[in-house]
């Protein structure tokens, strides 16, 4: 497992996510996805390249979008499923990390910024909503 994570980190994208055919692995992909694209706004942030780190700023909520999206496409209950759990682990670690960046970039790069965390935020309050609740709504 750990060469076929190494290599999926090589050839990280969006694209290459969708094409999963299990949601519940999508899910996890496409958060891998999410923290590698903050690695990768961070160093354009730092080589000065800024629409290579909208764009990874951007993919960052994409990617956990589409895990939301893969998890509820997987149709099982919430407040059973290990997947669930993980993904909302992994969206408050990514909210964590993006706040960090945040705080990191110039002012005008903030609002971007916090446009997607705000959207990891949505997410994130949605993940504990389906955990706590009894069905799936």
């Amino acid at each position: 497992m750990g060469v076929a994570l190494l290599v999926f980190l090589a050839f990280a994208d969006i694209a290459s996510v969708k094409t999963e055919p299990d949601p519940n692995r999508r899910s996890e992909q496409a958060l891998l996805n999410a923290d590698v694209k903050i690695d990768e706004a961070r160093q354009a942030y730092l080589a000065g390249n800024e629409s290579a780190q909208d764009a990874a700023i951007q993919e960052v909520g994409e990617s956990v979008t589409l895990s939301y999206a893969s998890l509820e496409e997987a149709h099982g209950e919430p407040r059973k499923s290990r997947y669930y759990k993980h993904a909302e682990l992994r969206v408050s670690a990514l909210m964590r990390r993006l706040s960090g960046f945040r705080d990191e970039v110039g002012f005008e790069f903030r609002p971007r910024v916090e446009a997607v965390l705000k959207k990891l935020s949505d997410i994130h309050d949605q993940l504990i909503s389906d955990i706590m609740s009894r069905k799936k709504q």
